[in-house]
């Protein structure tokens, strides 16, 4: 497996409609007030205001959501597919897990929790409606699933309309980086977790140093030029693949999650660090 793993390696009352639930963008921003006016931060390699950030930030995803599948098929080769594979396959799920899956869009996680563990329940929750919306029209085609045990709810990661201590797993794949404030979805997940619960969180980060030339050329000279070709947006995926420089390393987001309260805390290179694998536990009182 070792070899294997070194190549893959204050909310107003939402509306209900079946298992989904919704909280609009503004209503979230005006509810929360997160962002101080005026404050920086980064999207991709351009300064802007906090507030800004998150905008741009909802804007990409809504112009890539119909096509985010198949960008992450040509981006990676497919190899997205073996570490969410292995990701999910790593996790261990109790019985009848209460799991929120957050930046779960299309349910490319949530589905595979769901195969992974037969008598899960996943939550999976999103700021980008249209992501949301892909994921729950994948869900009613999914055979082999039951969409009755996934709930679909548009919120933010960092002030999350759920109440604390109610869930066994939090995991969120490829999302906290384009998050404001990472350390807050970091403080929000110890929150909703049960004592005992699990965080897991998949993310792209700093890959080996002898593999950075080729990784870096690669990531600035093809995929916003396949983002362009597939789903003409080059410059969505010129964000995507700055976005990835300006998160924190492994050594860095693992002492974030470690100084937001979990032990145990520890962190797994895929594909010579490409993406990392971090996980951490909520202590039990």
């Amino acid at each position: 497996m070792k070899g294997a793993t070194n190549l893959f390696k204050s909310m107003r009352k939402p509306t209900n409609v079946g298992n989904f639930r919704q909280f609009s963008v503004n209503q979230v921003n005006s509810d929360n007030k997160r962002s101080e006016p005026g404050k920086k931060t980064h999207f991709g390699f351009t300064d802007v205001d906090e507030a800004e950030k998150e905008q741009k930030v909802h804007h990409v995803f809504a112009n890539v959501a119909k096509k985010y599948d198949l960008m992450n098929d040509a981006m990676s080769m497919g190899v997205h597919r073996l570490w969410k594979d292995y990701y999910v396959g790593g996790l261990q799920v109790p019985y009848n897990a209460k799991c929120l899956d957050m930046a779960g869009g299309t349910g490319d996680i949530a589905f595979r929790i769901l195969r992974h563990s037969p008598t899960a329940k996943v939550t999976v929750s999103d700021i980008n409606q249209p992501m949301l919306d892909v994921g729950k029209k994948r869900a009613e085609k999914e055979r082999d699933i039951q969409p009755s045990r996934a709930e679909w709810v548009c919120a933010n990661a960092e002030q999350m309309p759920f109440e604390s201590n109610t869930y066994d797993l939090f995991t969120m794949s490829f999302g906290i980086r384009n998050c404001t404030h990472p350390e807050k979805v970091v403080r929000e997940a110890f929150r909703v977790l049960k004592p005992g619960g699990q965080l897991a969180i998949l993310e792209f980060s700093e890959v080996n140093s002898a593999l950075k030339p080729i990784y870096d050329a690669y990531s600035f000279n093809v995929i916003p030029v396949l983002g362009e070709i597939l789903a003409s947006d080059r410059a969505s995926y010129q964000y995507l693949v700055e976005s990835i420089r300006k998160f924190p390393n492994q050594d860095e987001f693992a002492r974030i999650i470690r100084e937001e309260g979990f032990s145990n805390v520890r962190y797994e290179n895929l594909t010579f660090g490409v993406c990392s694998i971090h996980k951490g536990m909520k202590p039990r009182k």
